[in-house]
């Protein structure tokens, strides 16, 4: 038995989400169906990052077990199969132990607002129209490194055993009319990145002072953070593993 990675990129507006759910269209679904209709057998992958509905993904990954050879035109032919949201990028060997979702050290999201309006930013950002402290919102973003439990920004009805993420990167930059938050971790939680964009903008607003911001980090009270922002401006960037994990294969075009 073998075992692939395959990258893939997504525009989420029209999913429930990424992973697999029942009565639902997702990802996740659509991949496995293009796998399955490709090898004429059934197909089930594992996912490395789970995305809300309506986020969007530049690049997660999904594993997967066959016997069967990978067809020469593989990328090709899935694509073809695959729906104009979802991309397949690449495909790489792996040790058959290697789990896409439990092998990666770290994960990246972007999150981007827009305070101009611009119909080519509609449904890859939140367009905020309000003024902004922007330094405000980038000691929020310092502060947030300085945590580990993040409780307060993971949404209820999770089944995750603890709530203990270690922030890499947290960071906002400005250029022209877009205003982008950056933050990588080993892991998220359920809604953890727009809570953290939402509670943060308060901050940026002048409702809520620096202090009550880490009042709010230690709360550990999900219902004092802001989940309000929409899905489209979020994006999975980057999934980062180990080095020489994967060994990418190249196929015909």
């Amino acid at each position: 038995m073998n075992r692939y990675f395959i990258e893939v990129a997504y525009k989420g507006a029209a999913y429930s989400g990424f992973q697999v759910q029942e009565n639902a269209h997702t990802v996740q679904a659509e991949v496995d169906r293009a796998l399955s209709i490709l090898f004429r057998e059934t197909i089930v992958s594992t996912g490395s990052s789970r995305t809300d509905a309506g986020v969007n993904a530049y690049q997660n990954f999904l594993h997967f077990d066959t016997e069967l050879p990978l067809h020469p035109q593989f990328i090709y032919k899935i694509n073809a199969i695959l729906p104009d949201d979802v991309v397949l990028n690449g495909v790489y060997a792996v040790p058959p132990d290697a789990n896409s979702r439990f092998a990666a050290l770290s994960r990246a999201y972007e999150y981007t607002l827009y305070t101009k309006k611009d119909p080519f930013l509609q449904d890859r950002g939140y367009f905020f129209p309000y003024r902004l402290d922007i330094a405000a919102l980038q000691e929020a973003a310092s502060i947030i490194t300085e945590y580990t439990d993040f409780t307060t920004f993971s949404k209820r009805n999770t089944q995750v055993k603890t709530f203990l993420c270690n922030i890499m990167e947290s960071q906002w930059s400005t250029e022209g009319h877009r205003i982008v938050y950056n933050v990588k971790a080993n892991r998220f939680l359920r809604g953890m990145v727009r809570g953290l964009v939402g509670t943060m903008l308060r901050v940026g607003r002048g409702k809520l002072s620096l202090s009550e911001f880490r009042a709010v980090i230690e709360s550990k009270d999900c219902t004092r953070a802001d989940f309000a922002v929409p899905p489209q401006g979020l994006f999975l960037m980057q999934v980062n593993y180990p080095d020489r994990l994967l060994e990418p294969i190249h196929f015909k075009r």
